[in-house]
């Protein structure tokens, strides 16, 4: 009995000793920092937080120049009565080529702060370029820990090419087991230590020559480029594609959060194939595109439509999702209960003859800043038939008003306009829309007219960041004394980055000095609710103050005095507002106070003078 005793305990410890090893090694990992920060949500500020601008290194281990979020902020707790909203997917979800502000996420953040303005608006895009469902579903459990009210998804083009497809230069193998199973384990340091030690020998027999770290990123990330129709590797794609996507439909709708899902998008018309072969029993893509250019041209368009997504499907370089993803889509959004959106109905019916091409497509597939809005509508419309929305104070537009309201005072510029022109024109001087030898200098290419076309493409060169180069402009025309232009440039900078504090003292200074105090009121209100002082408080009551509402300007100064109670401009603005209450004796009080702080303030001697003659009264 007891040799039997002795025995289990010895295989009990000789499990327990490499577990724990393990632990204490992982531990010994994590309190000394090793590596990089693998977490997916990092602080940005004390009570707000951010999806990791590293997070990327989970799903690219070649790549050098690695693709991060539009860096979308939200409150680390949710705020009580807060509507929070995920957007998951990859660059069309990002909104390329208009990142950070020309997405449908933009557009719904715009939206839903127009219609209700005092409510927190929570639109939170953390898609990225070169992703696809393995990136979606390993960051879903992190994103249903921050309690979203809905998710939105838009993903499907990168399956084959995008970070670990079944295409791709990432590629970890065609098992989503394995590749699953990996993703979860490098969350772990001491799987990042193995993965270093084993890169680091793997160097050393290396030739050390790599082409990732040149071209688009498009152009890097396609290793297996030909995959045609039906073939052993497109079929693996789209089981790779359902597959992922029906675990993350099921986790959502386990989690009983809202979902919408739309179908995919691509230009059919003016896009032609990029790569054509007759393979086995199929036409070439171009033969088929051939025939689909013959048919729109004499007038057959629902065969000319077809006969464009067949060329499409043909294309052997799979940087456009094929139809059969539109389909899975379908059938899953219908077994778990997701609501779907058919973007490519959509798409057709505000095409010319129902065909997508150039007029809401800037490339192959990422929708011009026009399909992006048309998308963010679509959204904000299926979420309003599903009942979800903000609550609160609701500014009550019709539902087509919204849109039109929305697009018409949609924050976007030049700037950014002049960019995303600019990130088309160095895609397509790039594999695979030419070959790279065919590739132009950038000084024929982009030939910059103007300080906007200048401050863009040094900004594309990365020269410095979209923040400065937007400060850049916002500096030129305060300086040319156009303080519209200014404010177009300041106010894009504060809706990307509204928790930067020095935005708002800058924008309320040029308002003040040129007297326009009723613009200023906006500034001064957002910039108190993300740092509460004296100063805000106290313009807000003067504002308040000169429009005669002398009941907010009590609320706002009286504020402003439990920052600093001994500025006497606001002890006299206080005074006045009691005056307009007609409670004398309190406004006297304080008159008397600015004067015990000021003596020489004249307008307070007034003041006193005229509240000590209604006295006698």
């Amino acid at each position: 009995m007891k040799k039997t005793q002795t025995k289990f305990w010895f295989y009990i410890v000789a499990v327990l000793i490499p577990v724990l090893f393990f632990v204490l090694l992982e531990l010994s990992l994590r309190i000394f920092n090793y590596g990089y920060d693998n977490r997916e949500w990092v602080p940005i500020t004390k009570d707000e937080l951010i999806l990791n601008p590293n997070i990327a290194k989970r799903y690219f281990n070649v790549v050098k120049s690695l693709p991060y979020s539009i860096q979308d902020v939200f409150d680390k707790k949710k705020k009580k009565g807060a509507f929070r909203v995920f957007v998951l997917g990859g660059s069309s979800a990002a909104g390329y080529p208009y990142m950070p502000l020309g997405s449908f996420s933009r557009y719904l953040q715009q939206r839903y702060e127009m219609i209700y303005p005092q409510t927190k608006i929570e639109i939170i895009n953390i898609a990225m370029t070169a992703v696809n469902t393995y990136t979606i579903r390993d960051l879903l459990p992190g994103v249903l820990e921050q309690k979203p009210d809905a998710i939105l998804i838009y993903a499907g083009h990168n399956e084959f090419y995008g970070a670990l497809g079944v295409g791709s230069m990432e590629s970890l193998g065609k098992s989503r087991t394995v590749v699953n199973l990996l993703l979860y384990l490098k969350k772990f340091k001491t799987f990042e230590l193995l993965s270093d030690v084993i890169n680091a020998i793997g160097k050393i027999f290396s030739s050390g020559k790599s082409n990732l770290s040149h071209g688009t990123l498009m152009s890097r990330m396609a290793k297996n480029k030909f995959i045609p129709l039906n073939s052993q590797t497109f079929n693996a794609g789209v089981e790779q594609f359902e597959g992922n996507l029906s675990d993350i439909l099921e986790e959502i709708h386990e989690a009983k959060v809202p979902v919408v899902i739309g179908t995919l998008v691509s230009n059919y018309k003016d896009q032609k194939p990029f790569v054509s072969k007759k393979v086995g029993d199929l036409p070439s893509a171009n033969e088929i595109y051939g025939n689909a250019l013959k048919e729109y041209d004499a007038g057959s368009y629902n065969k000319a439509d077809s006969l464009f997504k067949y060329a499409k499907d043909l294309d052997m370089l799979r940087f456009r999702a094929p139809e059969v993803f539109n389909n899975v889509i379908r059938k899953l959004s219908k077994k778990y209960g997701a609501k779907l959106i058919s973007f490519d109905s959509l798409f057709a019916a505000n095409s010319p003859h129902g065909i997508v091409g150039n007029n809401l497509i800037t490339d192959h597939l990422h929708p011009t800043l026009h399909g992006y809005q048309l998308m963010g509508d679509a959204f904000a419309r299926a979420l309003l038939g599903m009942k979800i929305h903000p609550h609160g104070l609701m500014i009550k537009y019709p539902l087509k008003a919204r849109h039109l309201f929305t697009v018409k005072y949609f924050k976007f510029s030049k700037l950014d306009s002049v960019i995303a022109k600019y990130r088309i024109k160095l895609l397509k001087n790039d594999y695979p829309y030419i070959n790279p030898k065919d590739k132009k200098p950038l000084s024929i290419l982009i030939r910059p007219k103007d300080i906007v076309d200048s401050v863009a493409f040094d900004f594309l060169m990365n020269e410095f960041t979209w923040e400065k180069a937007h400060r850049i402009l916002a500096d030129y025309y305060l300086a040319k004394g156009e303080v519209n232009k200014f404010l177009k440039y300041m106010d894009i900078l504060i809706t990307q980055y509204p928790i930067i504090k020095s935005y708002y003292p800058m924008v309320t200074k040029v308002l003040l000095e040129h007297h326009r105090y009723d613009d200023s009121y906006r500034y001064f209100k957002k910039y108190h609710e993300i740092a509460p002082n004296a100063y805000n408080t106290k313009w807000m009551g003067i504002i308040a103050l000169s429009h005669k509402n002398w009941k907010e300007a009590i609320v706002d100064l009286n504020e402003s005095l439990k920052y600093n109670d001994d500025d006497p401009q606001v002890l006299y603005n206080l005074a006045g507002a009691y005056v307009m209450k007609k409670d004398y004796r309190t406004a006297k009080e304080l008159t008397v106070k600015a004067l015990s702080i000021n003596p020489n303030y004249i307008d307070a001697k007034n003041l006193l003078g005229e509240l000590n003659r209604a006295l006698r009264k």
